[in-house]
């Protein structure tokens, strides 16, 4: 099911770097030729929606313990959509903007241009940032991993720590019945060694008293 994902990311990944080259083109152009790039843009745009909405589908069939990772990443595709769609917003304004600035002749140029490196110094800013909150955003599934592995760690720990507490009260428990063993057979041998003293004293008392009887006659 990852595997779905990660390939809806590739398609969106590519998709939205074609999509922001062509917003940066749109205050470029005129007249028809722009009118075809925004079209182009839009349906781009609407395209991009769609695969978010697949994306979507497929983190809520990931097993919920490791779903964390793929929402995160969810959100910052959705706010990459979200700074794509005011990009184009605002160069739609530019574009809007055409007819009034050709009535002003040079004075609407210098304007035009100036817009167009106001977008240009926006998006590199915006690129930047995205950038960035990429970069923060791996770091945080890095920190969310991590956690996860010392947790992981301290329950084998604690698995561990218990098995060498049962094994100890094992050994204590083998050393108390060793003991008791010990004792039990060395009681078993005075017994018998105290059987046979006590079986040669009845044999050496019966052939006394025999010898005596036969000599007193």
């Amino acid at each position: 099911m990852s595997s779905d994902f990660e390939s809806y990311e590739q398609d969106f990944a590519v998709l939205t770097a074609e999509i922001t080259g062509r917003i940066g083109k749109v205050p470029k152009l005129v007249g028809d030729e722009k009118k075809q790039m925004v079209a182009n843009v839009e349906k781009q745009l609407e395209e991009a929606r769609e695969l978010l909405e697949q994306m979507e589908l497929e983190v809520r069939e990931i097993p919920p313990q490791s779903r964390g990772m793929y929402s995160s990443r969810m959100r910052s595709y959705k706010q990459e959509m979200g700074k794509l769609e005011a990009d184009f917003k605002r160069s739609r304004i530019a574009y809007s903007d055409e007819v009034r600035n050709e009535l002003l002749g040079d004075d609407g140029n210098s304007s035009e241009n100036q817009r167009a490196h106001l977008l240009d110094n926006t998006e590199r800013l915006e690129r930047s940032s995205r950038r960035l909150e990429a970069g923060y955003q791996i770091a945080v599934e890095t920190e969310q991993i991590g956690q996860e592995m010392l947790e992981n760690l301290s329950h084998d720990r604690e698995k561990i720590q218990r098995a060498r507490e049962r094994l100890r009260e094992t050994d204590v428990n083998l050393g108390k019945s060793s003991r008791i063993l010990t004792g039990m057979l060395r009681r078993i041998i005075q017994n018998r060694i105290l059987i046979v003293v006590l079986a040669v004293i009845i044999i050496f008392t019966t052939m006394m008293a025999i010898y005596f009887s036969v000599r007193g006659r």
